[in-house]
């Protein structure tokens, strides 16, 4: 499956764009990983956001990324996410690999870090994060801090 990749700022969203990636984000985040959390947190406001898209136009793939200094010290990536009924299709490496192309382009080469669910230790790690601190719970989930140089 090919997706069409957009990345923009928040302001650039268009309200339909900013109503499909919410509604993604609560379908993953909140009701499929049964997680009851503050999704809307403050920083989508100074996040690009990635959208890959279908040729009928459904989000299939979403990710949202920051410069240095506001989610870490680091350029970061976050709220990964494949829609349930895209997963299965490799969507996932094309949105980290668009995700870390995306940073380089905007942010210049440096390091990344995310904050990772620990059970994809394994998947992160294929594209060169390295555990860089302890398991912490984070809502409930186990994660891990990681960093790609």
């Amino acid at each position: 499956m090919t997706l069409s990749w957009t990345c923009k700022k928040f302001n650039d969203l268009s309200l339909t764009e900013l109503y499909e990636l919410l509604q993604l984000r609560s379908e993953v985040f909140v009701v499929e990983q049964a997680c009851a959390f503050q999704d809307i947190d403050g920083q989508d406001m100074a996040a690009y956001h990635l959208l890959g898209h279908t040729p009928d136009g459904k989000l299939a793939a979403y990710a949202r990324l920051f410069d240095a200094g506001i989610a870490y010290e680091e350029v970061s990536i976050g709220r990964v996410i494949v829609a349930p009924k895209f997963r299965r299709f490799g969507l996932g490496q094309e949105l980290m690999r668009q995700a870390i192309a995306h940073c380089e382009q905007y942010f210049a080469p440096q390091p990344i870090k995310i904050g990772a669910q620990q059970y994809l230790e394994r998947f992160y790690s294929s594209f060169g994060f390295v555990q860089c601190g302890d398991m912490y719970l984070e809502d409930g989930i186990p994660h891990i801090p990681m960093r790609r140089s």
